[in-house]
């Protein structure tokens, strides 16, 4: 961790010092020390990037929590973690906190490495009041009740069936004390949707907790609503909530960005999550035209599919806008459906409407499609119903860190009966297998793509079926087969160069469809003495694997070097360099293939791997 001075040269309140000083602050020193976390935290994320309007939203509500409760003896569980900023200035991280999301930093999220203080590192929406269902009934076997047990979930969070899961359980029991602090700031990342979301607003309206609500009725105490800037009447809550020894819900309500107007007037998201900014005094950057993300050009083109197809409808779980529905909402908006955080719904609504007649598109980024397994395989595949999904935010997704890298689809849905799945490695091949994909009505079809702009355009030399040929060297016979999947492809491009120099004879093929494995691809593998696959996914029950399998069913005995990011959690960092980590950039795809070549392939083996 850091130690050196913080770059702000205001001096840190006496109040926030320490747990110790700020349960022992006089009350009126908590107004300055919000007013000073606000202005640290709207430099410091505009310096590193980061969620920025959720933390500015909860500023009061933390010093709450960490006057009424002693940390890590009562535990304290954020869901969805991003919320946590304030949380860790106050747990004795405000040093480190310039290095917020950098490579070796703080993390974006709770993390257990940082701090006994962080219990639990989720970043998944709807899982706090589930931990606290399990920390509480461990305490009480334990004869630790005495241990407050805290659940903070935002109203967004609590669209998520897991939510209404944890609800049912804590609600029907009255012997174990869980207090659920609803942050209820009407928003996920746009406005919360439905019925929840009009009954938050009627308790809002009303501001009277005295009559029957969906909380009471549950079995729940219900203290609220409350103003979540005001310290003072959340601490006196909390203390209430603390002494009924047994399941309460404490409703504030908050200002998504309160005290930084930008976020405050931002319809959109209310500045959720922002950019680093350029630092100051750095000159301005040369004008460019900024190259289209994966998400705007999938935005774009699902927008003009579905005016030309009025059976396509697109499904999003509170990610309109960020997994680029926001055109095709904008133009059509009957067609564009939000369920809240709740992916298993999403995809087993999709399944009906497929059913239907309809082809439905399901937008999840690809870190939390696996929520919704059983629904893929279950619902959907099983009855062989046209359901295309687009996981934004595919591979290495920098620095949101572990719980974001969308590393695990390919292997998790490659097994699905059915299913296909393709990586476009560029604008137009995501074009054209959007298309495709919506034209497919015998099944379920997947694309991935990373996040950040798109690269240059790779055109194919030739087409062999389902694989474009990028580049194949004169010289006979061919010794490598490179294998690009997706963005990789252009480092796959480069390497074969490079490979071409040292005198082999190399082929570099992107698939468009990577599974089920082409038969065409099985067919170039048994051409070549070797085969190198590169994936941005786990390498571990991946597409380099599947083609591996079908090659031995094929009776092909092509050595196959798979290469892809590791089978464990990766840190955050820049998304090139973490790719260059793993070994999937030019030089590490290039010193791979040279190693494999020189172990498996001797002058004997540059022939037709076919085995006959």
């Amino acid at each position: 961790m850091r130690t050196e001075p913080l770059p702000w040269p205001s001096p840190v309140p006496p109040s926030i010092r320490s747990l110790q000083a700020l349960r022992s602050a006089p009350v009126q020193d908590l107004a300055p020390a919000a007013e000073w976390i606000r202005t640290l935290l709207i430099d410091a994320v505009g310096r590193t990037g980061g969620h920025l309007g959720p933390n500015l939203g909860v500023v009061e509500l933390s010093l709450a929590l960490h006057r009424v409760f002693t940390s890590p003896r009562d535990s304290i569980v954020f869901d969805t973690g991003h919320q946590a900023y304030v949380h860790k200035l106050l747990t004795g991280r405000l040093g480190d906190f310039g290095q917020l999301r950098q490579a070796g930093g703080l993390s974006g999220y709770p993390s257990r490495s940082e701090s006994v203080h962080d219990l639990v590192e989720n970043s998944h929406a709807s899982t706090a009041l589930a931990y606290a269902d399990g920390l509480a009934k461990a305490r009480k076997l334990a004869g630790a009740g005495e241990r407050a047990v805290v659940a903070v979930i935002g109203d967004g969070a609590l669209t998520g069936g897991m939510a209404w899961e944890g609800l049912n359980n804590l609600g029907a029991a009255s012997d174990r004390p869980v207090i659920i602090v609803l942050n209820d700031n009407g928003r996920a990342y746009a406005p919360t949707c439905g019925a929840l979301a009009d009954h938050l607003a009627t308790l809002r309206k009303d501001g009277n907790c005295a009559g029957p609500n969906l909380f009471t009725v549950l079995g729940f105490t219900y203290l609220g609503p409350l103003d979540g800037h005001d310290t003072a009447q959340v601490e006196a809550a909390l203390h209430r909530a603390r002494a009924l020894r047994r399941p309460v819900v404490v409703h504030v309500v908050t200002v998504k960005g309160k005290g930084h107007l930008p976020a405050e007037l931002d319809e959109a998201d209310c500045l959720h999550a922002v950019g680093p900014a350029p630092a100051p005094g750095s000159p301005a950057p040369a004008a460019k035209a900024a190259a289209p993300s994966w998400t705007g050009v999938f935005g774009s083109a699902l927008a003009r599919a579905a005016a030309e197809r009025p059976e396509v409808v697109a499904i999003s779980a509170a990610m309109v806008r960020p997994t680029g529905l926001h055109p095709m909402a904008q133009q059509l908006p009957g067609r564009v459906f939000d369920v809240g955080i709740a992916e298993q719904h999403a995809v087993c609504s999709a399944a009906g409407l497929a059913m239907a007649g309809m082809h439905p598109v399901v937008a999840v980024y690809a870190t939390f499609m696996s929520r919704a397994l059983d629904q893929v395989l279950m619902d959907v595949a099983l009855h062989r119903l046209p359901v295309t999904f687009v996981l934004d935010r595919a591979g290495v997704t920098g620095p949101d860190g572990s719980s974001h890298h969308g590393m695990w689809d390919s292997a998790v849905f490659g097994v699905v009966p059915g299913m296909r799945l393709a990586a476009p490695r560029d604008a137009p091949t995501l074009r054209a297998l959007l298309d495709e994909a919506l034209a497919d009505n015998d099944g379920p079809t997947m694309l991935r793509f990373p996040k950040g702009n798109v690269p240059a355009d790779l055109p194919a030399g030739r087409r062999l079926g389902d694989i474009d040929l990028l580049h194949q060297t004169c010289q006979q016979p061919n010794d490598v087969l490179l294998v690009g999947l997706g963005p990789l492809a252009a480092a796959c491009l480069a390497a074969g160069q490079a490979l071409s120099a040292h005198g082999l004879g190399v082929t570099v093929a992107s698939p468009r469809w990577a599974l089920p494995v082409p038969g065409e691809l099985v067919d170039l593998a048994a051409d070549h003495a070797l085969t190198v696959t590169v994936e941005d996914g786990v390498r571990t029950g991946g597409i380099g694997s599947a083609l591996a399998q079908a090659c031995t069913d094929a009776y092909v005995s092509t050595p196959i070097c798979q290469l892809g990011l590791p089978r464990r959690f990766l840190p955050h960092g820049p998304r090139d360099d973490l790719l260059r980590a793993a070994g999937l950039d030019r030089d590490g795809i290039t010193a791979s293939a040279l190693r494999a070549y020189d172990t498996h392939c001797t002058p004997p083996a540059r022939r037709s791997k076919r085995i006959s």
